[in-house]
């Protein structure tokens, strides 16, 4: 992790807003990965994937903990973006597969 000394809150701040820029950049990419995952499940109850879900945890927590990062705010981010992105992917699959009538 390169991170740079800043000298000011300012400097601070605009470091930060970098940051957010880029992550929200990689959120809009994986969305668009999720809105596809939709397509691949048969029906609703296939979309939470719980078991997935906590695979990916455990490999946030890993991963965070070797490079530094607080692996409390890692859960706590990636179960929250989870959470949106499953109901994000529900949207998709009931648009992909409406109900028969």
């Amino acid at each position: 992790m390169n991170v740079e000394i800043c000298h000011s809150l300012q400097a601070v701040r605009h470091a930060i807003d970098r940051i957010d820029q880029q992550m929200l950049a990689l959120l809009a990419e994986r969305g668009a990965y999720v809105q596809q995952a939709a397509r691949f499940k048969r029906d609703a109850a296939d979309v939470p994937a719980p078991q997935r879900v906590e695979a990916v945890i455990a490999g946030v927590l890993a991963q965070a903990r070797a490079i530094g990062a607080d692996p409390t705010v890692a859960e706590a981010t990636w179960r929250a973006m989870s959470t949106a992105f499953i109901h994000s992917e529900l949207a998709a699959h009931a648009a992909l597969h409406p109900p028969s009538t």
